[in-house]
């Protein structure tokens, strides 16, 4: 696959992802880093991100992770069985796959499409590859991930086909839009280039 040209649109896709949600009990902070570490994950700090193809990890609220990975597979089933037998007396493993919907974006106008609707900075030299935050996007809860490759949108379901629609909507002024997958966010083929 080869990087789309600078003046394309933006390119939008949605991610068939198991979001599974891990909220440390009240005190069991390290304890949970250290369960965390012998499950094979890394848990991210507040504000950050961590991708790692199919895998994506990140924190926007104090002693909670959302982890998302592809929802097809045993794979998926397996994670959250782990998370609730090897760290039950440490945190809660809730599965959010119904409750949240990912979306993704790439493209050199991505970010100035969202800012129309969004109260955060979205300059990549403020809002760069690694963080994430939770904001208001078109009056929409969103928690929002900096991607080597794009940015990656979480929304209620309830909410999603409606935060679609102004994404479809709010890309038409930049060009034609492309599709866009998650290998893509990962890889950062997609990655903008700027100055």
């Amino acid at each position: 696959m080869s990087a789309p040209s600078p003046d394309a649109g933006v390119r939008q896709g949605r991610w068939p992802a198991q979001v599974l949600e891990i909220a440390a009990l009240r005190g069991a902070g390290s304890a949970l880093a250290q369960c965390a570490h012998r499950l094979g994950e890394a848990l991210p700090g507040p504000g950050e991100v961590r991708a790692s193809a199919p895998r994506v990890s990140l924190c926007v609220r104090p002693q909670r992770w959302l982890l998302l990975q592809p929802a097809e597979g045993p794979e998926a089933a397996a994670r959250a069985h782990a998370w609730q037998e090897g760290c039950g007396g440490l945190a809660a493993a809730i599965d959010m796959s119904s409750a949240l919907s990912v979306l993704l974006l790439s493209g050199r106008p991505a970010r100035e499409m969202l800012a129309r609707g969004c109260r955060l900075d979205l300059h990549p030299q403020v809002f760069r590859p690694g963080m994430a935050a939770s904001t208001l996007l078109a009056q929409v809860p969103v928690t929002l991930a900096a991607l080597p490759g794009g940015l990656l949108l979480l929304s209620p379901s309830s909410t999603a086909q409606h935060l679609g629609e102004w994404l479809e909507a709010t890309a038409r002024p930049f060009g034609e839009p492309g599709t866009l997958d998650i290998e893509a966010l990962f890889s950062g083929e997609t990655a903008t280039r700027y100055p």
